[in-house]
This record gives C-alpha cells, sequence and structure tokens, in this order.
C-alpha cells in the first residue's frame, strides 16, 4: 500500500506475514500468522513458539470433524506452565473456517493462553459473537500441511488422565520455529 504526505514525500507500507512451522511425528505444518487483525493473540503465540514453548507438546484433544487441539500438553498429559491469559480479539473479522488457527479458551471469554485449535471444518457457530457473546479468535490459517491436519483428525482417540478425546497415539509438535 502507497500513501503520500504534503509535498510528495511518499512511503509504502508491507505486509509482511509471519509463517510458523510445525514439525510434527505425522508431517510439517505451516501457518501464517495474521498479525494484522488479531496483533496480541499472533504475538502471543510467536513468543511461546519462540520461547521453545510448544516444542514436544501434543495434540491432546482431537474431535474429527471438528477441531484438533494442543499447546498445553506434554506427551505424558501433564500440563505446561503458561503465561498471562490475553484478551479475547473474536471481533477482528476472521472467521473459524476450516484449516483456521484459533486460540482455545475456558469459559471465561478472556482466558486464552497457550493453547490453540485448527479447525477441521468450518465452525461458524464459534465466530464473534458465538453463543457466549465472545467467540473464539482465528488469528492464522494452514498454508501448507493440510492433509497433515486431516490426518491428525483421523486419529483414534480415547480417555487419557482424565482428558476426553485424546489421541490414543501420541500425536507430537517435535519442533515448532518461525520461518
Amino acid at each position: 500500500m502507497k500513501g503520500c504526505f504534503k509535498y510528495n514525500l511518499c512511503f509504502y507500507i508491507i505486509r509482511i506475514d509471519t509463517m510458523i512451522i510445525f514439525e510434527t511425528n505425522m508431517g510439517n505444518i505451516h501457518i501464517n500468522i495474521d498479525a494484522d487483525k488479531a496483533p496480541i493473540s499472533a504475538q502471543n503465540f510467536i513468543d511461546y513458539v519462540n520461547d521453545g514453548f510448544y516444542d514436544g507438546t501434543v495434540f491432546h484433544r482431537v474431535i474429527k470433524n471438528f477441531m484438533i487441539q494442543g499447546g498445553g500438553f506434554n506427551e505424558d498429559m501433564s500440563q505446561k506452565e503458561t503465561k498471562a491469559e490475553i484478551e479475547n480479539e473474536a471481533k477482528n473479522g476472521l472467521k473459524n473456517a476450516k484449516y483456521t488457527l484459533a486460540m482455545a479458551r475456558t469459559n471465561a471469554p478472556h482466558s486464552a493462553s497457550s493453547q490453540f485449535f485448527i479447525n477441521t471444518s468450518d465452525n461458524s457457530f464459534l465466530d464473534y459473537p458465538a453463543q457466549d457473546g465472545w467467540g473464539y479468535c482465528v488469528f492464522g490459517e494452514v498454508a501448507e500441511g493440510q492433509d497433515v491436519v486431516d490426518k491428525i483428525d483421523l486419529v483414534a482417540t480415547g480417555t487419557q488422565s482424565g482428558q476426553a478425546d485424546v489421541p490414543n497415539d501420541a500425536v507430537i509438535i517435535t519442533k515448532a520455529y518461525v520461518q
């Protein structure tokens, strides 16, 4: 985008998308982060990636044709310590469409921290304002590796450590990094 001030002094705004790579034991997932529409969520996620927080975590909740959730548990299903909760940015206009990335949270609207989910179908009922007046903040989308997301969506699940919908065979994020 180009803009100009008085006296023909011009400037250009260059949008640089941030790409996050998840290396998993089922293949790689490349995620474009939308820092323009969800700056708080995007920076929070990037900070966790840069801190190495997601390395060795699992997709701990898989509900077929709904979503795959990760970012909070180790392979032994022990929960990781997180940073402070962030503001819900679900009013940003981004939709919970298939292959989008959103912040997971509790019933409290501003309770998201490290956990995220990838929608494996169009989940418009999660869009702002949703049933609770807030919805779930979308802040990215899978740019490459949709086939990996589809494979994860199909894994067999059960109950582990009191958690339902846990993959029977761990789906591990071995490494996450910014490209």
